[in-house]
């Protein structure tokens, strides 16, 4: 094609194969099926071809007939049965029948003069009983320059022919309709009528109006083939062919077929383009689905840990009561003990010491360990509950996803979305089955009694919480309870006692603010720990799915913003082949 353009349709020619090569990229982010993959490259190809006329019609619509007649002479079979099975592509040259790589494809050479500037493409029927036919015939429609729609006189329109110029309508093609098989017809009128009819449905079903020629193909190439003067022009006005003829071979000069050739791959391109942006909001609205559900587990881990952390303090409130009731205790104690009518008795350590130990620590380590338990316990079973919750949010939602896959949307995508899914909800599936609550309750109370242990620089062996924090109560004990002896020996003055026992009630005060510090620190520790593994190994099995969401979003968009920009570009070069 090329020897017939000058350098400003040169440009414009190297201008549309770059924007067609380019729209190669986001048709691969997006996956784009192979067969619409290999429609584009053969666009691209084409821009270096002649100009392609491709006639399509059903069987026995005189296809073949419509193209000998244009040839001069009957070079092609003709018949009532499908007589061309495959596609043949007429070039000119040396009468010769050659194969082409592609599958049924064959080429004719003719030494007809007009086809060193046009190529000529005879299709099987449409309807054709063989399916394969309708198949390759669809198959190579997207290739056509312009479009020699073939349909009889006798049965105008029929249901498989409409079908096929719809599937024609969404490329873009031009189109042009032949009647053909005029002569069985009994006169004009009825010539007429059969062509309007054909005009008016092929307006509808084109969107446009259509260029309609009423021939005759037998009869025009009779009158080709005949040596008799008067009844070639007889057969030849009767054929009515010089009008579609002279419409191929004359209107249809360079410069129309130099526009029909340009825009044909455009239009292509344009489709494809089209195609595939609703493919990409289909992928978006899928993905935006995941992003949601990405979105709603994230918020109900961050409304899971504020819950948890109010609840705790809730918890380790019942802790620290316990060593403020007993902090009430040894106030009264003190108030009760350290009375000058009681010298002697504080003057007996172990007497004091049982006394403090039965009035005022009583049964606070016990009830220290069972808060703790409790604490324990609650922590356990809400890590397992929210588990099960992940489990049971994202087995619903890979449910729901099960039949979405809607437009062209599958190969990796697909199967890589829907694996994650899967993934991350096996994930939440093993964790659940693999737990063990009594072990993971004791865990976490061993790591708390190792805590305390550590604060109070205690040896833990096989030693209770309970027992260690008896431990701890036991040295305030021997603290209090010294000093008060060792006072009460020292110091008999009246005066004395009463700053005794307020000495002695702050050094309590003490005593058991740093053991409730002690527990608090050590329990909201682990406390802490535990819900950041818990909370890390949930979000650990999101991430994949979460980083798949993520890139999908950004690659999808990307593909959306190329396919937009080459649509932009594709107008205006549309623009530029209108203006030519």
């Amino acid at each position: 094609m090329q020897r017939l353009l000058s350098g400003e349709e040169e440009q414009l020619l190297q201008a549309e194969r770059r924007q067609l090569a380019g729209l190669l990229q986001p048709l691969a982010q997006l996956e784009a099926r192979p067969e619409d993959v290999a429609i584009l490259q053969q666009a691209l190809l084409q821009l270096d071809e002649l100009f392609l006329l491709v006639v399509v019609g059903e069987f026995n619509a005189g296809k073949t007939a419509l193209i000998n007649a244009l040839l001069g002479q009957r070079l092609l079979s003709e018949g009532v049965t499908p007589t061309t099975t495959g596609i043949y592509l007429l070039k000119f040259g040396d009468m010769t029948i050659s194969s082409a790589p592609e599958a049924d494809l064959a080429i004719l050479r003719f030494p007809v003069e007009w086809l060193r500037d046009i190529n000529i493409v005879d299709t099987p029927g449409t309807n054709a009983v063989i399916r394969r036919h309708q198949q390759i015939t669809e198959d190579f429609v997207p290739r056509a320059d312009l479009v020699l729609f073939v349909t009889s006189a006798d049965r105008p329109f029929s249901e498989s022919e409409r079908m096929f110029l719809q599937r024609i309508r969404a490329w873009g093609k031009k189109v042009v309709v032949v009647v053909n098989k005029i002569d069985i017809e009994e006169s004009s009128d009825d010539i007429d009528r059969v062509t309007e009819f054909v005009e008016i449905n092929s307006r509808v079903l084109l969107g446009r109006q259509p260029i309609v020629f009423p021939v005759s193909a037998r009869q025009a190439r009779q009158a080709k083939e005949t040596l008799d003067a008067d009844a070639r022009a007889l057969l030849w006005n009767a054929s009515r062919f010089e009008a579609l003829e002279g419409y191929i071979q004359g209107t249809l000069d360079e410069r129309e077929r130099l526009k029909l050739k340009l825009a044909n791959p455009l239009g292509i391109a344009q489709r494809l383009a089209e195609r595939y942006l609703d493919d990409a909001q289909s992928h978006k609205d899928l993905l935006r689905e995941d992003v949601a559900t990405v979105q709603t587990i994230d918020k109900e881990l961050a409304l899971y840990e504020a819950d948890m952390r109010r609840d705790f303090k809730y918890h380790l409130s019942h802790v620290e009561n316990a060593l403020y009731a007993m902090s009430d205790r040894g106030d009264r104690f003190f108030d009760d003990t350290v009375r000058l009518t009681r010298i002697l008795d504080l003057m007996k350590a172990d007497k004091v010491r049982g006394m403090f130990e039965r009035e005022v620590i009583a049964d606070t380590s016990a009830q220290v360990e069972a808060y703790t338990r409790e604490l324990i316990d609650w922590l356990v079973d809400k890590d397992f509950a929210q588990w099960q919750d992940v489990m049971d949010y994202l087995n619903k939602r890979a449910a729901l996803h099960e039949d979405r896959i809607i437009g062209h949307i599958g190969g990796q995508f697909a199967s890589n979305r829907q694996a994650l899914l899967e993934s991350v909800g096996r994930a939440s599936r093993e964790a659940v089955a693999a737990f063990d609550r009594d072990a993971e309750a004791k865990s976490l109370a061993d790591s708390v009694q190792l805590a305390v242990a550590q604060t109070a620089i205690v040896e833990v062996g096989a030693i209770s919480l309970g027992a260690l924090v008896l431990h701890l109560l036991a040295t305030t004990l021997a603290d209090v309870t010294g000093l008060l002896a060792a006072g009460a020996v020292a110091l008999l003055g009246l005066y004395l006692i009463p700053n005794k026992r307020r000495q002695a009630k702050n050094d309590l005060h003490a005593k058991i603010a740093d053991l409730r510090e002690r527990l608090s620190r050590a329990i909201t520790e682990q406390f802490e720990r535990e819900l950041a593994r818990s909370l890390g190994t949930i979000r650990e099995a999101m991430y994949p799915y979460t980083r798949f969401v993520n890139r999908e979003e950004a690659r999808v968009q990307d593909a959306a913003d190329g396919l937009q920009a080459a649509q932009k570009a594709f107008r205006a070069l549309a623009a530029q082949i209108e203006a030519l």
